[in-house]
């Protein structure tokens, strides 16, 4: 039986790690979970926020997932969408589902990320 999701894990090119905690820490106000010794040296950074894992890692031929994507319920969707957009990441809000409010944005890699109001 599956319980939850530890943790979701999207690609980035060798070398961005600052470029991910710039965003994933800097805008969406995350924090960086310390990576085990033995995965380290392998490249890529990890994060938290409340119970929602991201984990990013290195991937030699890095093409963006522009389809596949994880969905984060958020408790202040206006607030962060001002914040991304101010960041200069333009939220593309999508109404396809009735009664949930969500929109979609790139990361600096060109990663889709799904918001949503908590509760939807």
């Amino acid at each position: 039986m599956m319980l939850r999701i530890d943790h979701v894990q999207l690609a980035m090119p060798a070398g961005a790690e600052e470029e991910g905690r710039r965003f994933y820490i800097g805008v969406l106000g995350m924090e960086e979970v310390p990576k085990p010794a033995t995965l380290a040296a392998r490249g890529g950074v990890w994060f938290k926020s409340g119970e929602v894992q991201l984990h990013l890692g290195v991937e030699a031929d890095f093409r963006p997932a522009t389809k596949a994507h994880p969905a984060v319920a958020i408790a202040d969707l206006d607030g962060l969408a001002a914040t991304l957009r101010r960041a200069g990441h333009e939220p593309i809000w999508d109404d396809a589902i009735p009664n949930v409010r969500r929109f979609y944005v790139a990361d600096p890699f060109g990663n889709r990320l799904e918001f949503m109001a908590a509760g939807a």
